[in-house]
């Protein structure tokens, strides 16, 4: 079961960038074009919103069934250790939440607005505060504090 998750959850990831970098496009441009917000931006704006739900629930699955993450409960009894197991088992973990509230914040919020610039400018500004704190949590392959490739199987 957690190499189905790791596998799904790494591939999961680029689907739900390309979303983000693609919403927060649509939303550059309908903000500064001053386009309506047609049906297809409104999909941009809901399917963000969903593959970051489904990404989070396929995480949460990762972080119990982890083997770093367990343990990182044994690891700290001696202190706070700066390793890969306190950056999945606290760092990711919590910034991935915030991203996820982010993400669903702002897609609520501008679904609810009444004019279409105001639906574009909630959904730029909340989708790329959520891109900012996404890209501080994860794993890259050049991070200092833990590095995972751009892909892994298992």
């Amino acid at each position: 079961m957690y190499a189905i998750l790791l596998l799904l959850h790494s591939l999961f990831r680029w689907m739900v960038l390309a979303s983000l970098l693609s919403s927060i496009y649509v939303a550059l441009n309908g903000y500064y074009g001053q386009r309506q917000f047609t049906a297809a931006a409104d999909k941009f704006r809901h399917w963000t919103a969903t593959m970051a739900h489904i990404q989070f629930m396929l995480g949460m699955g990762l972080y119990f069934l982890s083997p770093v993450v367990k343990a990182a409960g044994t690891a700290f009894s001696d202190g706070w250790a700066h390793d890969q197991t306190f950056f999945f088992r606290y760092m990711h973990a919590a910034l991935m939440l915030v991203v996820v509230t982010v993400v669903t914040i702002g897609s609520a919020k501008a679904k609810r607005m009444e004019t279409d610039r105001q639906k574009f400018r909630t959904m730029l500004r909340w989708f790329v505060a959520a891109l900012v704190i996404l890209f501080l949590a994860v794993p890259w392959p050049f991070s200092p504090l833990v590095a995972r490739p751009y892909y892994r199987l298992f």
